[in-house]
């Protein structure tokens, strides 16, 4: 029998609602053994993950991120998913990689928002506007459905174009503004350095940190990290990999006990807002393990349409 590749094609049979209760139930399996590698050639990365989760399966993800190709038309991030069977170790099928990290990575801060953001969060900022600023504007409007968004980019003509082509969506060139007014705000950039400032935060509002991937990578300023409750989808994938916390982390500006839950921390209900006046920070690291229940979600509604 040869092993399907599913591609974007199966799309219009997901829903949103449906993946985040997927990746829930996921985290009360057994907790995943994950492995990550990252390689380096200057800017570029080669990021491979694995995960094993027993009852679930495993899976390997491949990525390739070359921030250059943005200059060429060329996708940034590219790559491959492989999902193998938990009964036997076969291959139980390829799936694209946009269409996997696509909903991951949505999935993922889509998860975080449903008990972190204020259930009568109307007022959206999406930070940058590329392909993972575009999901997020289609994610959010499963839980907020009438969410306002207003865009910011570095590029304000990107940020005009995306509104453009958007519901309910306008850019703005005033990030402090776009921010101060936000009741989350969503940071999808490929920045080195904070592009958001603690002292703008305001009481009540989410910040969902998408962008930061590398040790050498920051969406938000000390002050930010200090402001808020502090959330993370996984403590193994992030605290000792990714900037946004091992830099603070590592001179003293926080600790790991700052750090309130992860996913594993659901079924505890410890995952949740603090007040509602308290400003939350969830960051989304990504992981390995979140992949596999996103590639098995998919792979489950392939099947039922085969």
């Amino acid at each position: 029998m040869s092993v399907p590749f599913i591609t974007d094609d199966i799309e219009k049979h997901l829903d949103w609602q449906e993946l985040i209760a997927a990746l829930e139930a996921g985290h009360a399996l057994p907790r995943a053994e994950i492995a990550d590698s990252f390689l380096y050639r200057g800017r570029d990365t080669l990021l491979s993950r694995a995960a094993w989760i027993d009852g679930l399966g495993a899976l390997v993800k491949t990525a390739t991120i070359f921030p250059e190709n943005a200059a060429q038309d060329v996708p940034t991030i590219n790559g491959g998913v492989a999902l193998y069977s938990d009964r036997n170790g076969l291959l139980d099928a390829m799936l694209d990689f946009h269409l996997v990290t696509k909903w991951k990575t949505a999935g993922d801060s889509l998860l975080a928002a449903s008990k972190l953001a204020r259930p009568d969060s109307r007022a959206i900022t999406l930070v940058g506007a590329g392909t993972v600023a575009h999901s997020m504007h289609d994610a959010y409007r499963a839980l907020f459905p009438d969410a306002r968004f207003t865009i910011w980019n570095r590029s304000a003509a990107s940020a005009q174009r995306f509104a453009d082509t958007a519901e309910n969506a306008v850019a703005s060139d005033d990030l402090e503004c776009a921010v101060r007014g936000a009741d989350i705000i969503c940071t999808a950039t490929m920045s080195r350095e904070p592009v958001i400032q603690g002292d703008w935060l305001q009481p009540g509002q989410h910040l969902d940190l998408i962008g930061a991937f590398r040790p050498d990578m920051r969406e938000v300023d000390d002050t930010a990290l200090t402001r808020a409750a502090l959330f993370v989808d996984s403590r193994a994938t992030v605290l000792d990999h990714i900037g946004e916390f091992k830099d603070p982390l590592a001179r003293g500006v926080i600790t790991s006990d700052d750090v309130q839950a992860d996913f594993y921390d659901l079924a505890k209900n410890d995952f949740e807002r603090p007040s509602d006046q308290a400003i939350t920070i969830a960051k989304n690291g990504g992981g390995a393990h979140l992949d596999l229940m996103t590639a098995n979600y998919i792979y489950r509604k392939w099947s039922d349409f085969l």
